[in-house]
């Protein structure tokens, strides 16, 4: 607006407009020159550096979140076979224990077996031994009993028995004592 009101008075002339307000075109060259020379100077020494940090972190940050997708599909394919491996375990520990219960059982059925078999045999062996017993104890009957009837004879009959007098009673006792 100031420079529509000048202009409507008289013709006004850049030139009187820049001394107006105290510009020295000498010094405004110069400054613009220099502000161009440190602009030039920044972006080649700070900007452009900065802006190659930044696009290599960019480049860091992606290739980081792209390892984080592979570390999350390794993780996720480690903890699938993770869990393939306990699976299969413990298959194949059910399959051990019950393995290990056959065994068992027939170790068990064989142990049985001895067992009955060692039984069987101490049977037939304590069968045998009261046999020999009982066949030894009726010899030992047969010979008291022997001797005690020619004792009551020989005292019955007051008459000394000869050998072969003892020995026939000793036979006819034993075959009428005969079980």
């Amino acid at each position: 607006m100031l420079l529509l009101a000048l202009q409507g008075t008289h013709a006004v002339q850049p030139e009187s407009v820049a001394q107006a307000f105290g510009v020295d075109w000498p010094h405004l060259l110069s400054q613009s020159i220099s502000f161009g020379i440190v602009c030039v100077v920044l972006y080649k020494l700070a900007y452009k550096p900065i802006l190659q940090i930044l696009e290599t972190r960019r480049q860091q940050i992606a290739s980081g979140l792209a390892n984080a997708d592979k570390i999350k599909a390794e993780l996720a394919r480690i903890e699938s076979e993770r869990k393939a491996v306990l699976v299969k375990a413990e298959a194949e520990g059910k399959q051990l224990i019950e393995e290990a219960r056959a065994a068992a059982a027939r170790v068990g059925a064989d142990e049985t077996k001895k067992a009955m078999a060692a039984a069987e045999q101490i049977l037939v062996r304590t069968r045998e031994e009261t046999e020999r017993e009982r066949a030894r104890m009726l010899a030992d009957v047969k010979r008291e009993v022997g001797r005690l009837v020619i004792q009551t004879t020989a005292s019955v009959t007051g008459k000394i028995l000869t050998a072969d007098d003892q020995n026939r009673l000793a036979e006819e006792t034993a075959r009428q004592l005969a079980f």
